[in-house]
């Protein structure tokens, strides 16, 4: 089971050394987070301070880009990675996508679908300056009369798939050459409910299941003490939680009442990086690893034989740097435990 990384970092330059030093522990691939910073400048910055790690978006927005944006970033990153990047798409929340970007909402699974098969002919076909056409159900590409000038590193580059709900993880599946989970992803979830989904779009797609890479995230909180660790852990959750379209991860976890609670003071007003209060230290113990180094090591043991992967990631909503750094810095001592 391969330990990936996503780093932190106040500045890029910080973000950068993170990543290194987490390649120098071990980490196979370094995953950078679209909300905060743009996830493809970030993966940008960071790619070509690597020498044998990959480097991947987790996740760029798929629905803010045209697919030929999307693929000519993806282009230019697998050539800063040397042929070593990720493409991990997700369709956001509905209110990021209306509301923050000003962009439509409309059948996000025939959506997504369009946007991969867009990409992937534009990556493998732009630099031979034929026509490339994509109709689809939502979103069609027309490309006449181009031709990019520079011959690609790949013309395969992997598509990974950020998916919660049932439809989008079936799609994954289905088209993608990866899963990625969500932040907050436990173990019993991942094989109650996460991989049934997966095995049915790989069924309808008559694929083999070594054609998907499982990656489940594990946001992760190590300190001295396990209840400092737990409170710093909160915030994250309560992050995640303030998300409506959530509702069906938290109630398979017997958390959906613990939910309402975060979601009724997001409303009051209480800022979205301010939710830890709101969340009890039940709804911490079952979606993140929260403790001693080798209490977070037991949990990182326990996706053994369901993930191929696990991305390990810093408590950072709610939390000043210094925690953070912190954190991080541990963390990525872990992953050269873990290495050995």
């Amino acid at each position: 089971m391969r330990i990936d990384y996503a780093p932190w970092g106040e500045t890029l330059s910080e973000l950068t050394a993170a990543a290194t030093a987490a390649e120098a522990a071990g980490a196979g691939v370094l995953w950078l987070p679209e909300l905060h910073r743009s996830a493809t400048v970030a993966a940008a910055a960071v790619a070509p301070t690597l020498r044998t790690a990959g480097v991947g978006t987790a996740v760029a927005l798929a629905f803010t880009r045209s697919p030929m944006v999307t693929a000519l970033e993806a282009l230019d990153l697998d050539e800063l990675a040397r042929g070593r990047s990720v493409l991990g798409l997700g369709t956001g929340a509905r209110r990021l996508i209306e509301e923050w970007h000003g962009t439509e909402w409309e059948r996000p699974v025939a959506r997504l679908r369009d946007t991969v098969t867009a990409i992937r002919a534009f990556v493998a076909g732009a630099h031979i300056g034929a026509p490339i056409a994509h109709e689809g159900a939502v979103r069609r590409m027309r490309i006449s009369g181009y031709q990019r000038p520079y011959p690609p590193v790949r013309r395969e580059i992997p598509i990974y798939l950020a998916a919660v709900g049932p439809q989008l993880v079936r799609l994954a599946g289905e088209i993608a050459d990866g899963w990625l989970s969500h932040e907050l992803c436990s173990p019993s979830y991942l094989t109650e409910v996460v991989l049934p989904r997966l095995d049915a779009g790989l069924a309808k797609a008559g694929r083999d299941r070594s054609r998907l890479e499982v990656v489940a995230s594990l946001c992760c909180s190590i300190a001295d003490d396990a209840v400092v660790a737990r409170r710093r852990a909160a915030g994250t959750v309560g992050f995640y939680a303030s998300v409506a379209g959530y509702r069906e991860f938290f109630a398979a976890h017997g958390l959906g009442a613990e939910q309402d609670w975060v979601i009724a003071a997001r409303k009051a007003g209480v800022g979205a990086n301010r939710l830890a209060d709101s969340v009890p230290d039940a709804m911490i113990e079952p979606l993140v690893a929260a403790g001693t180094p080798e209490q977070v090591a037991a949990r990182i043991g326990k996706y053994e034989g369901t993930a191929d992967v696990v991305k390990l990631s810093p408590a950072v909503y709610g939390l000043p740097p210094h925690d953070i750094r912190a954190c991080q810095a541990r963390l990525i001592d872990l992953i050269r435990e873990l290495s050995r």
